[in-house]
C-alpha cells in the first residue's frame, strides 16, 4: 500500500511538473463533466414532474436548463480530452528526459549486469507511453468517482435503500483488481523472455547483423525462436484469462442482481404511491448510470493499477539510480597532478550475479607520467582492469589508489572529468562530425579549432577532410543528409573524441584501433606516446593502452601481462624479453606470424 501511495503521489506531481495549467484544467473539467451527467437525469425527472403537475412555466425553465446542462456536459468532455491528450504529450517528453538522466546518470555499469534491473528497465522503456498516460488514468478515475458520488446522492433522495446499489459494484471492482494483479505478475515473470524476443526482433530488422544473418541463413531460425518465445508468453496469458474470467463473471452477476432489484423496488414504490413518475424516471436513469459507472470503474481501476505498477517500476529504477549515485562519506577531489601514480592493491573482482572472480589478488603500480601497455589472452581480465581504473565498478576486494587515495572516495564525475578514453566497442554518435568528436570535451564542442587539433592528434583529420561539409557534416545514415562511414572511419572519430582532453590524468585506449591495420596502429601509438610524455611533464598523467599487437606495445614504458585474472608479468620490453617468460614467447610467436 505504501508503494502504491508513493506511486499515486508521483503520478499527480508528474502531471503538474510537466504541464501545471493543463493538469489543473483537466481535473476541473473532469469533475464538471462527471457531475453534470447525473444532474442531466435529475433535471429531466424534474421536467417530467413539472409537465405532470401542469406547471408550464417551470417545465420550460427546466427544459432550457436541461439543454444548457447538456451543452456544458458535452463541452467539458471535449475540453477535458483535449487538455488530457496534450498533457500526455508533454508528460511523455518529461518522462523520456528523466529516463535519460536516470539511466545515463548512474556512475557505474553494474546495473547493466543485473537481470532484475534490466527487466524493470525494459518494462519501463516499453511501457513509458503508459507512464505518460498516468495523468489520464488519474483524471478519468477522479471523474468517475465524482460521477458516482453525485449519482449516489440523487438515488438516496428518492429512497435511502438505493444507497446500497453502488456497493454491489464492489465485487466487480475487486475482480478487476485481481485480474490486473495476475497480469502484472505475468509481465514480471515473462520480462526476460520478452526481452529475448525483442532482441531477436531487433537482430532480424536492423542493418548491423544483416550480413551474418544472410550468410548463415538464420532467417527461419530467428523466426522459430521468436515465435516460440511469443507463443510461450501468450500461453501464460491465456491460462490467466481462463482463471480470471470466472471471477469477473461472478462480480458482474452480483451487480446485475442488485440492478434488477433496484428497478423492482422503485416500481413497487410507484404502484404503492410512495413514488411518482418523475421518481421512476430518475431511478431508472440513475440505475443505468450506476451500471455504466461500475463498468467504467472496472476498466478504470485496471488502468489505474497497471499505471501504478509501471510507475512503481519507474520509481524502483530511480531508487537504483539514487543508490548507485550515493556519494562517499568522505569525498576527496582528484589531484591536480599525479605525483606517485595509480596502485592496485590486492584487487579482486567478480561481476554481479556471478560466483567466479574475474580478477584476484592483483598487485600493480602504474607510475605517474608513464605509458603502460596491457596485454594478455582474450578473457584474461584486461578490459575488467580498465573498467576498475575508470571507476565503472568498484573492486570486490582490495582497492584502487590514486596517489594513495581510494578511488571510491573520489566522486565519479570529478574523476571522469580528469580522464579520457577510447574503447573498442566505441559509440557511433550520429551527430555532426564536429559534435561527434567535440563531446569528448563538452565545453569545446563548438570550438572547430579544438576539434581539428584533437583529430590531428588522433591522425584522423583525413576522415573529415574527405567530407563535403567538413566538420559540419552529418554522419550516419539514419538521416537523409547523413554520410555513412566505414568501421575504421568511425573508429578514427572515436579516437579524436578521446584526444579532446589535452591533459588528462589517465588516458585509456582499450583496443581503440581494432578496425585499423597494424602499421596505422603503430604510427598512432608512437604519436600517443610522444604526446603522453608532454602531458606527463605537466600533470603526471598516465597513458594506458590495451592491445594484442606486441609490435605496438613494445615502446611502452611498462608492459603488464594479464593471465588467469591476475598480473603474471610486469616490466619494460627489454626486461620481459630477457626474462624469457610468457611475454617473450607470445612476442616471438607474433613476430614469426608477421614475417
Amino acid at each position: 500500500m505504501r508503494e502504491r501511495l508513493r506511486a499515486l503521489w508521483f503520478m499527480t506531481a508528474l502531471a503538474f511538473r510537466a504541464d501545471p495549467w493543463r493538469a489543473a484544467g483537466a481535473l476541473a473539467m473532469s469533475a464538471v463533466s462527471a457531475a453534470s451527467q447525473p444532474l442531466l437525469a435529475y433535471t429531466l425527472s424534474r421536467v417530467i414532474a413539472a409537465v405532470i403537475s401542469g406547471d408550464g412555466h417551470r417545465a420550460v425553465v427546466l427544459a432550457v436548463a436541461l439543454g444548457g446542462l447538456g451543452a456544458v456536459t458535452l463541452g467539458a468532455g471535449l475540453v477535458r480530452l483535449d487538455l488530457r491528450f496534450r498533457m500526455e504529450e508533454t508528460t511523455s517528453m518529461l518522462i523520456d528526459a528523466e529516463l535519460i538522466a536516470l539511466t545515463a546518470g548512474i556512475p557505474g555499469l553494474e546495473h547493466h549486469e543485473r537481470p532484475e534491473h534490466l527487466d524493470r528497465l525494459d518494462l519501463v522503456r516499453t511501457q513509458r507511453r503508459q507512464l505518460s498516460g498516468s495523468v489520464g488514468a488519474l483524471v478519468e478515475n477522479f471523474g468517475t468517482v465524482a460521477s458516482m458520488a453525485t449519482t449516489t446522492a440523487l438515488l438516496a433522495s428518492v429512497d435511502l435503500r438505493l444507497l446500497l446499489l453502488p456497493l454491489f459494484g464492489i465485487p466487480s471492482i475487486a475482480a478487476s483488481a485481481y485480474t490486473r494483479r495476475r497480469y502484472q505478475q505475468i509481465q514480471e515473470d515473462t520480462a526476460e523472455r520478452n526481452r529475448l524476443a525483442m532482441h531477436l526482433f531487433t537482430l532480424a530488422t536492423t542493418g548491423a547483423p544483416a550480413k551474418e544473418l544472410r550468410v548463415f541463413g538464420l532467417r527461419r531460425e530467428l523466426r522459430r525462436r521468436f515465435t516460440g518465445l511469443v507463443d510461450d508468453v501468450n500461453a501464460e496469458y491465456d491460462r490467466a484469462a481462463l482463471r480470471t474470467m470466472a471471477v469477473t463473471t461472478g462480480g458482474w452477476m452480483v451487480f446485475a442482481a442488485a440492478y434488477v432489484a433496484a428497478l423492482a423496488l422503485i416500481a413497487q414504490s410507484a404502484v404503492a404511491g410512495r413514488a411518482d413518475a418523475a421518481d421512476v424516471v430518475l431511478v431508472v436513469s440513475m440505475a443505468a448510470q450506476v451500471n455504466q459507472q461500475v463498468n467504467s470503474v472496472f476498466w478504470m481501476v485496471g488502468w489505474l493499477l497497471d499505471t501504478l505498477k509501471t510507475v512503481s517500476r519507474y520509481l524502483r529504477v530511480a531508487d537504483d539510480a539514487a543508490a548507485a549515485a550515493t556519494p562517499a562519506a568522505d569525498p576527496v577531489d582528484p589531484p591536480a597532478r599525479l605525483a606517485r601514480g595509480i596502485d592496485l592493491v590486492d584487487v579482486g573482482f567478480r561481476y554481479p550475479g556471478t560466483e567466479a572472480d574475474v580478477l584476484h589478488q592483483v598487485q600493480l603500480h602504474l607510475p605517474a607520467g608513464s605509458t603502460v601497455a596491457v596485454v594478455g589472452d582474450n578473457g584474461a581480465g584486461k578490459s575488467t582492469l580498465v573498467k576498475l581504473l575508470c571507476g565503472f565498478y568498484s573492486p570486490t576486494s582490495g582497492a584502487v589508489l590514486v596517489d594513495g587515495v581510494d578511488l571510491r572516495r573520489i566522486p565519479a564525475g570529478a574523476w571522469r572529468a580528469r580522464m579520457s578514453a577510447g574503447f573498442q566497442d566505441f559509440a557511433k554518435l550520429e551527430l555532426l562530425a564536429r559534435e561527434t568528436v567535440g563531446v569528448g570535451d563538452l565545453p569545446l564542442i563548438d570550438d572547430a579549432a579544438a576539434v581539428g587539433a584533437a583529430l590531428d592528434r588522433a591522425s584522423a583529420a583525413d576522415v573529415v577532410q574527405a567530407m563535403a561539409a567538413g566538420l559540419e557534416t552529418q554522419v550516419g545514415r539514419s538521416f537523409d543528409s547523413g554520410v555513412e562511414l566505414s568501421g575504421g572511419q568511425w573508429q578514427k572519430l572515436a579516437l579524436g573524441r578521446a584526444m579532446m582532453r589535452g591533459a588528462p590524468l589517465l588516458l585509456v585506449l582499450d583496443e581503440p584501433t581494432a578496425a585499423l591495420d597494424a602499421d596505422t596502429e603503430h604510427a598512432l601509438f608512437e604519436r600517443y606516446a610522444g604526446a603522453a610524455r608532454t602531458v606527463a611533464a605537466d600533470t603526471g598523467g598516465i597513458t594506458l593502452l590495451v592491445s594484442h599487437r606486441f609490435s605496438t606495445v613494445r615502446m611502452a614504458d611498462l608492459i603488464v601481462v594479464v593471465g588467469g585474472g591476475t598480473v603474471t608479468e610486469c616490466g619494460s620490453h627489454q626486461q620481459l624479453m630477457a626474462k624469457g617468460g610468457v611475454y617473450a614467447e607470445l612476442y616471438e610467436l607474433q613476430a614469426r606470424a608477421y614475417r
